[in-house]
């Protein structure tokens, strides 16, 4: 099994960094700190970090076609012009549940932002998984989620990978890319209980997945067709959240970590926590999907 390092590209202190993805017209990550209620953009390049604040938590965050950026948070979804700061909430599929919130959220390869709710107090069966399209109509498209998390798409668009955080299961489910439809949910990868547990996701040019470990101290690659695990990123923080593809020619993992349970002591042997991170894994990744806005 190959093993790879990944070193911090920006020591953000983020309390919870989540949501990455690679805004190629511009070079940079977007990414959200949820606790915080913060939306950024790195640009690593110039290790600039522009910086919104919502008010609000946020769980997730993806670029649209206009430009603009569309977000999940603990009132619903909501846009932000980048270049006014402006922010306007959209719709809130649960106002019946305001303990929940937006967890993670990307958009498949059509421009439909999925997007997952969860419990504020990690209630089990509270969330769902939705799709919003881009006339805006929203779709519960996955019921009694506990922990909505990764989400990818195989390359041919006939697969929709999924995790729901405390199965420890990658799911897969057959995906109509006309439609927008799942079917036939069935696990495809299964994380051993010592490398913690299955967080934020992402996809290669080859079909393998990145899996980020909650508790697990790094990412792991895995092969859905066999369910094999075939790498691991090692970062020098317990808690990583997610991971995308970027820099040129997608040959760079970016990788967000959390800081958010740990004690005086742990941010002690944990200084980098909450940072922004970078691994070259030897495999080139896809393009972020953007929303489709009509």
């Amino acid at each position: 099994m190959q093993t790879y390092q990944a070193s911090c590209i920006f020591d953000g202190k983020a309390t919870l960094a989540e949501g990455p993805g690679w805004d190629e017209e511009r070079q940079a990550i977007v990414w959200v700190d949820i606790e915080k209620g913060k939306i950024s953009r790195f640009y690593p390049s110039t290790h600039r970090n522009e910086t919104w604040a919502i008010s609000q938590k946020v769980g997730c965050v993806v670029r649209t076609s206009k430009g603009d950026l569309l977000a999940g948070g603990q009132e619903g979804l909501l846009k932000l012009n980048p270049e006014s700061g402006e922010v306007t909430s959209l719709q809130n599929p649960e106002p019946d549940l305001p303990v929940n919130r937006f967890n993670d959220g990307k958009c498949d390869p059509q421009g439909r932002l999925w997007a997952g709710t969860m419990s504020c107090e990690e209630e089990e069966g509270a969330g769902s998984l939705y799709r919003i399209t881009n006339e805006g109509s929203v779709k519960r498209m996955v019921e009694s989620v506990t922990i909505s998390n990764g989400l990818a798409w195989s390359q041919d668009g006939t697969s929709m990978y999924y995790i729901d955080t405390p199965t420890r299961h990658v799911d897969a489910f057959d995906f109509d890319p006309v439609e927008g439809e799942i079917s036939n949910r069935r696990h495809v990868i299964e994380i051993p209980k010592d490398m913690g547990y299955p967080d934020g996701m992402t996809i290669d040019a080859e079909g393998k997945l990145w899996v980020a470990l909650w508790a697990g101290w790094g990412v792991g690659r895995w092969d859905p067709a066999t369910g094999e695990l075939l790498a691991r990123v090692q970062l020098p923080v317990e808690c990583v959240t997610a991971c995308c593809f970027g820099g040129k020619d997608y040959r760079t993992l970016y990788i967000t970590t959390a800081s958010r349970d740990l004690d005086e002591e742990g941010h002690k042997e944990q200084p980098q926590a909450g940072g922004l991170f970078a691994a070259d894994v030897g495999v080139a990744g896809l393009p972020t999907p953007v929303f489709k806005e009509a």
